[in-house]
């Protein structure tokens, strides 16, 4: 059974930093890509970054700059280090592999339970 386990969440001042980890079982997840997506309340889901099987990355416009995804084959895991932290990332992350392009799409086989970060101002 895949699951995926994502940690790190939690309540920080904006300017902060936190990183988020996910952590995949039940399959070696190294040759497909990962991402992470979010989801403010009342708004929909939101593609936040990925990475490929060749450490490629790809990040949404609102946190180029700020957010830094990574992988760890090795531990079957994937990190999403988040910097200079705004109100507005306010949100359920999710974790998510298997992830096809377009990722912005959200075309993802596999899903975390999610956690939530709070950004305050």
């Amino acid at each position: 059974q895949v699951q995926l386990i994502e940690s790190g969440g939690g309540l920080l001042q904006a300017g902060g930093s936190l990183r988020l980890s996910c952590a995949a079982s039940g399959r070696s997840f190294s040759r497909t890509a990962m991402g992470w997506f979010r989801q403010a309340p009342g708004k929909e889901r939101e593609f936040v970054a990925a990475i490929d099987w060749i450490r490629r990355t790809y990040y949404a416009d609102s946190v180029k700059g700020r957010f830094t995804i990574s992988r760890d084959n090795a531990k079957n895991t994937v990190y999403l280090e988040m910097n200079n932290m705004k109100p507005e990332d306010t949100a359920v992350y999710y974790c998510a592999a298997d992830c096809r392009v377009p990722y912005g799409g959200g075309r993802c086989d596999y899903w975390g339970q999610g956690t939530q970060v709070t950004v305050s101002s």
